[in-house]
């Protein structure tokens, strides 16, 4: 009798476990939830510093205010890398770096001309081509060009009259570099700079005179 219990006991353990299987494997974690890589996070959750949190290049709001976990600090402000001055012109902090970048990404825009012969300088980075300045693009700082992985994608940029344009990356505005034949003997760029054609200008609604608007941006 005893013998037939056990073996019973031993029949319902068994049925158990590999029903708890499938849950087990579902086992993704949540926001603020522990994780080692990717596919451990739900949705579009990514793994950041061993927890599941919003992706800051998506621009993801999962996570803000909704869990029980605190997220991870913002990170650290970019810092300058080193100073260049320009022949005659006071020196200006160089970049490897730039803000992170959200759904509403804070910068300022500014004008260039991508054509050859132009305050471009050489051909674009993207590409090594001149682009003609009807073209809705943009060169982005040395942090948010990010090694020319942002090439060839498109960005939403959002002026404070409440117009907004898509504009491909085409070129790098430097951030490190300047001064020479290649950048136009121009300094180095600020590390928060979205250096846009006449046609995104044009389609903002912007007097390209000013020379410089604060505007927000995003991937599109």
């Amino acid at each position: 009798m005893a013998n037939s219990a056990l073996v019973w006991l031993a029949s319902v353990c068994l049925v158990f476990n590999i029903l708890s299987l499938p849950f087990l494997a579902l086992g993704l974690s949540s926001c603020g939830g522990s994780c080692q890589t990717l596919n451990d996070c739900e949705g579009q959750l990514i793994c950041i510093n061993g927890k599941c949190n919003d992706d800051p290049e998506v621009g993801t709001h999962i996570c803000g205010g909704n869990s029980s976990t605190p997220s991870p600090p913002p990170p650290s402000t970019c810092q300058p890398s080193g100073t260049l001055a320009c022949k005659g012109g006071k020196p200006k902090n160089t970049y490897t770096c730039s803000p992170p970048v959200t759904s509403s990404t804070p910068a300022v825009l500014t004008n260039n001309n991508f054509e050859k012969g132009g305050d471009g300088g050489g051909p674009s980075a993207c590409d090594n081509k001149y682009h003609d300045n009807s073209e809705r693009i943009v060169a982005l700082s040395t942090g948010w060009y990010n090694g020319g992985s942002r090439c060839g994608k498109m960005i939403r940029i959002t002026s404070q009259n409440g117009r907004s344009v898509l504009a491909k990356v085409v070129d790098e505005c430097d951030s490190m570099h300047g001064c020479d034949k290649e950048h136009a003997g121009q300094p180095p760029c600020d590390n928060n700079i979205v250096d846009g054609s006449n046609a995104v200008w044009n389609a903002l609604g912007l007097d390209i005179n000013i020379g410089e608007v604060d505007v927000t941006w995003s991937m599109a």
